[in-house]
């Protein structure tokens, strides 16, 4: 599916805002509330968006404590390992990556024993070789 320029701008104003109305949208890009409706929905069923999501306040999102855990897994156990990170609900993002580890998932925990248990726990998983975690201290950009 081809994304022109306004189909751009529509993104980055949705990355910003994605409760925005269809008349605040337009009125920003110098649409029709009708234009906008139509290119949304032909981004939705393009799966461009694929979703919308919360995004907690710095306050709230600064209660927990989050990581990012690199992990090696078996040669051909990363099937397995992904479907065991996805019943995890600690676990935000999973990214496949190249280099000496095969994934990088994104934790949140409510406290930092609580982490340990994860992190734990993703080392205990059936085909994980190993696992080095990262805590993250602070975000600087976030979009």
């Amino acid at each position: 599916m081809q994304i022109d320029d306004t189909d751009k701008a529509l993104l980055a104003l949705l990355r910003e805002n994605a409760r925005a109305s269809t008349v605040e949208i337009a009125r920003r890009l110098g649409l029709s509330r009708t234009t906008v409706t139509a290119r949304l929905a032909r981004l939705e069923s393009g799966r461009i968006i694929v979703g919308y999501t919360v995004k907690l306040a710095g306050e709230v999102e600064s209660r927990s404590v989050r990581a990012h855990i690199t992990i090696a897994c078996h040669p051909k156990a990363s099937a397995g390992v992904e479907a065991a990170l996805r019943r995890l609900p600690e676990v935000r993002q999973l990214h496949s990556v190249s280099g000496p580890f095969d994934m990088i998932a994104v934790v949140s925990a409510p406290s930092v024993s609580e982490l340990d248990a994860i992190i734990d726990r993703i080392g205990a998983l059936e085909g994980v070789d190993r696992t080095t975690s990262s805590i993250l201290l602070s975000t600087r950009i976030d979009r």
